[in-house]
């Protein structure tokens, strides 16, 4: 156990013939009672002091182990986000693609489709015309046939 200012204000020294002096001795002594109580009180306010610090550290570490998680939960959150966006965009673009390639795909039916009914349009317009001229001959024919025969009476 430690000394207190109280145990050397209690202290008694026996008396010797040739000594000290008293006086100073018990001077001296209540120099250092002052001195050490002064001490003694500043050292029990550092240990308060420091055990308030030390709650505030606690404390604070605990704020720190806090926002530590907090930042790493901020940071894998962020990287899911940016993971499901880019899973989106990708899924947005592969759709995107198939509709694409869908369109481009009706459009080529389309134009195949158009193109073989201009074939077809182009046949009978060619069966019609030829059908006409066959007509018009069989008809020149007929004319001529009926002019000779005009002039033949």
């Amino acid at each position: 156990m430690g000394l207190t200012p109280v145990d050397i204000y209690n202290k008694e020294f026996s008396k010797v013939l040739r000594g000290y002096s008293q006086d100073e001795v018990d001077e001296f002594l209540d120099d250092i009672i002052e001195e050490f109580e002064r001490l003694y009180k500043e050292n029990q306010d550092m240990k308060e002091k420091l055990e308030t610090f030390e709650g505030q550290i606690g404390r604070y570490k605990t704020i720190e182990d806090t926002l530590k998680e907090t930042l790493v939960t901020a940071q894998q959150t962020a990287e899911e986000v940016i993971e499901t966006g880019e899973r989106k965009a990708d899924l947005i673009i592969d759709q995107a693609e198939d509709r694409a390639n869908k369109i481009i795909e009706d459009a080529n039916r389309q134009v195949i489709e158009i193109k073989k009914e201009y074939e077809n349009v182009k046949k009978q317009m060619q069966i019609f015309k030829n059908k006409c001229k066959t007509l018009l001959n069989t008809q020149l024919e007929l004319l001529d046939d009926k002019e000779l025969k005009l002039d033949d009476d």
